[in-house]
């Protein structure tokens, strides 16, 4: 039976020390112009010191009119490479692998922040969106692989493509909606086409030794779970991949589209080959019980978002106590600044219902 203490060797660079992921968790911390703060990376390295086998950074925008909100990091630019460059030399030094998350907001970008319009793969009238040309379509592309290129100068282990939660690479992928006639549109060969032709053009740019990964999300957004299903397939068996990152919101709910009652959703991917790529997934993974579950269902890791909030030792909590669980909610503001979190990401955290208890910060 695999362990969560168990090394896991990737495809490509180091193995991971443990099974555990850090999930890229927005936290609103970086300067207006997507430069590293000092606690966001104070944020972060304490992850990596707590455990961690692979500490990733929150979703970063590969355009500048990709950010999607306040305090968001970004990698548009090389003017991003020094704070970027400190932050991968700390997370090495504590012994964690580290991995930039690559980001476009597409129709959940915010103009206002970016002064540059929302821009998604077909015309959105709820957001206010326009249809991208095909030149931007090949421009983001080109911007996805440069931002590789950049996390990889900047000393970073690899990169994740965010195609998860209705943001760019995901609305490509949106079944009810993306009817482009360029070939990035209809079918679903066509919707996959940019993923594919992003992560193909990462690989070419990129050293032997860059480790890659893809986020996905199999439901809401116009995404079906069979088609979800196949594209994880394919990302699996292609060999481009050291990892497949599902984020399944809570792991062992059962799908919500009609017809898979009496399942759950992560029994609809552990099942799928993998030739040599790992599998990991995300959501409400809080215990240490949890998350042996799921590798024991046929996970090859585990991220952890609420978890690392709680406790930026949540790796080393749950190896050393296998009836470990994360501190009950609301937690208080003092309690989350002593695990490493500004005011301004606690603040954001109140967004989350019934986390954070009322007191004053």
């Amino acid at each position: 039976m695999t362990n969560l203490s168990h090394p896991l060797p990737l495809r490509r660079g180091a193995p991971m020390k443990n099974r555990f992921m850090l999930a890229p968790l927005t936290n609103q911390q970086s300067h207006a112009d997507g430069t590293l703060s000092d606690v966001e990376f104070h944020w972060l390295t304490k992850r990596s010191e707590g455990g961690f086998a692979l500490t990733m950074t929150c979703a970063a925008h590969v355009q500048k009119g990709g950010q999607a909100f306040e305090g968001q990091l970004g990698i548009w630019s090389d003017a991003h490479l020094p704070g970027l460059s400190r932050l991968a030399a700390a997370i090495r030094a504590n012994g964690s692998l580290s991995a930039v998350q690559l980001h476009h907001g597409g129709r959940r970008s915010e103009p206002p922040l970016t002064g540059e319009p929302r821009l998604a793969p077909f015309d959105d009238a709820e957001t206010g969106a326009a249809a991208l040309t095909t030149a931007q379509v090949e421009q983001l592309r080109a911007d996805f692989i440069a931002a590789a290129v950049r996390a990889e100068r900047a000393g970073f282990d690899g990169v994740e493509l965010h195609g998860a939660h209705g943001y760019m690479l995901c609305s490509f992928l949106d079944a009810d909606n993306n009817h482009r006639t360029d070939g990035y549109g209809g079918s679903f060969e066509h919707r996959c086409r940019l993923l594919f032709e992003i992560v193909e053009g990462v690989r070419a740019a990129t050293g032997p030794g860059f480790q890659l990964g893809v986020r996905i999300s199999p439901e809401r957004f116009g995404i079906r779970l069979a088609e979800a299903r196949e594209l994880a397939r394919r990302l699996l068996a292609g060999g481009q991949l050291d990892y497949l990152d599902l984020s399944l919101w809570d792991v062992f709910k059962e799908p919500a589209e009609d017809g898979f009652a009496g399942t759950e959703l992560i029994d609809h991917f552990v099942d799928l080959p993998r030739n040599g790529t790992a599998l990991g997934v995300a959501g409400k993974i809080t215990t240490a019980a949890t998350a042996q579950k799921c590798l024991d269902r046929g996970a090859d890791f585990v991220l952890i978002g609420r978890g690392a909030v709680l406790h930026h030792d949540f790796p080393r909590l749950a190896i050393a106590d296998p009836a470990f669980t994360a501190r009950p909610l609301p937690v208080s503001p003092a309690m989350l600044a002593a695990e490493g979190l500004s005011p301004a990401f606690i603040t954001y955290m109140r967004n989350w219902k019934g986390f954070v208890s009322e007191e004053p910060a």
